[in-house]
């Protein structure tokens, strides 16, 4: 085993205790009555699901994530991205092709691994709790309309990709960068209109007294809104929710039908308010830089990389290949990876807490979006006490009772 092998390892096995850790402490800190403040949201048969919801999902995740670990660390030392490659480059294909075939075989792999864990949490958790809303033939469906989706996108994103670095030499990394800048502006744009609709049904809010109130909402706010959508949330899952997504005229706020159902109208518009308000504070332009920059930096690292002969040592593979390089390089950034995930979710958390403020100030109401999030957290059986090491590596929401205690504090 060379040290790029040995920092690999290392790092898959650190990432899985430090996250084990933190489910462990998640758990340790369940409490039999909820938070003072929040006494009344629960019945008490409702807040014992809660935990038991938890617990099990924790369990679970333990489970698959060990599962995971081991298939990795023996396809790995059994030497089964060598004997892949061997495989694909015995098919004499140009070198844009076979690497488009092997990451095929790796992410058709992947897949299939994962899918008897994907049923068990559909099927089994979430039927249990009562969320799964989704059958076997919808499952099935949707499963094909995303490998379709995969093929019909990712062939020309990887094989773009892997053309670049092939022949455009030291340009390789820019050209790259640029290539996938363009292709994730694009997705941005057309995923409302042409990609969403193809898993749920969009329909505008109906004339009435709802859409009255977001519409003179918006109008306050000076926000150019000609429509909200209700998405046939319900069809998969009882849980609520509400997003923001696209930009320029494709951009949609989209309500579940199940949070329609559950929440008063000047609830469902401080709801709303606080998507707008990530519109407003240039959140989601934020995260758009911030990927693109992140894209850009990974890019680069992977130009020093990529024909790296220890990396391809550390794999057992004597011969560098773009499309080897591109793997075992995604392996080897899972350590920054970590880092920027951690970042990314604690801006992630600030810009929460900075939407709430925006939605309290403009519709004048703590009680509204209070009231909201209290809902929601309750029919989602959300835990009201996290951990803050467990909120630290995972939360891009902060929780509840934070968030209410903060929501207290703001002068509407």
């Amino acid at each position: 085993m060379n040290s790029i092998a040995f920092i690999i390892l290392f790092s898959i096995i650190i990432d899985y205790f430090i996250h084990g850790i933190a489910d462990l402490l998640n758990l340790k800190g369940l409490q039999k009555k909820p938070p003072k403040e929040l006494t009344n949201i629960y019945e008490p048969e409702k807040y014992k699901k809660s935990q038991d919801y938890l617990r099990v999902n924790t369990l679970f995740g333990l489970t698959e994530s060990t599962f995971s670990i081991l298939i990795i660390i023996v396809f790995w030392f059994g030497k089964g991205f060598y004997f892949i490659d061997q495989y694909v480059k015995g098919l004499n294909h140009g070198p844009v092709l076979t690497g488009l075939i092997y990451i095929g075989i790796l992410i058709l792999l992947k897949g299939i691994i994962s899918i008897p864990f994907s049923l068990y949490a559909t099927f089994v958790i979430e039927e249990r709790f009562g969320f799964n809303k989704t059958t076997l033939i919808t499952y099935f469906k949707d499963m094909a309309k995303g490998l379709g989706l995969a093929v019909l996108l990712g062939t020309p994103l990887i094989a773009g990709i892997l053309a670049f670095f092939e022949y455009a030499g030291k340009n390789g990394w820019w050209l790259c960068w640029t290539g996938v800048t363009i292709f994730m502006l694009i997705i941005h744009f057309l995923a409302p209109t042409f990609i969403m609709p193809l898993f749920n049904k969009f329909k505008p809010v109906e004339e009435g007294e709802l859409k009255d109130a977001i519409l003179n909402y918006a109008d306050s706010i000076k926000f150019p809104l000609k429509n909200v959508f209700v998405m046939d949330g319900s069809k998969r899952s009882s849980k609520s929710n509400a997003f923001f997504t696209g930009f320029g005229k494709n951009k949609r706020i989209v309500l579940f039908d199940t949070l329609i159902e559950n929440h008063t109208i000047s609830e469902l518009v401080a709801i709303l308010a606080h998507e707008m308000g990530h519109f407003k504070k240039k959140h989601i332009f934020q995260n758009i830089i911030l990927g693109i920059v992140q894209t850009g930096i990974s890019f680069f690292l992977l130009s020093l990389f990529i024909s790296y002969q220890g990396l391809f040592d550390a794999f057992y593979i004597k011969e560098p290949s773009v499309y080897g390089g591109l793997i075992f390089f995604g392996m080897l950034y899972s350590p920054i990876g970590f880092f920027t995930g951690i970042f990314l979710q604690a801006l992630s958390r600030k810009n929460e807490y900075s939407a709430d403020k925006f939605a309290v100030k403009t519709t004048s109401s703590r009680k509204s979006l209070s009231n909201a999030l209290t809902k929601l957290s309750t029919h989602n059986l959300s835990n009201l006490t996290p951990h803050p090491f467990y909120v630290f590596l995972n939360y891009s929401h902060p929780p509840l009772l934070e968030r209410i205690r903060s929501i207290n504090k703001i002068s509407a």
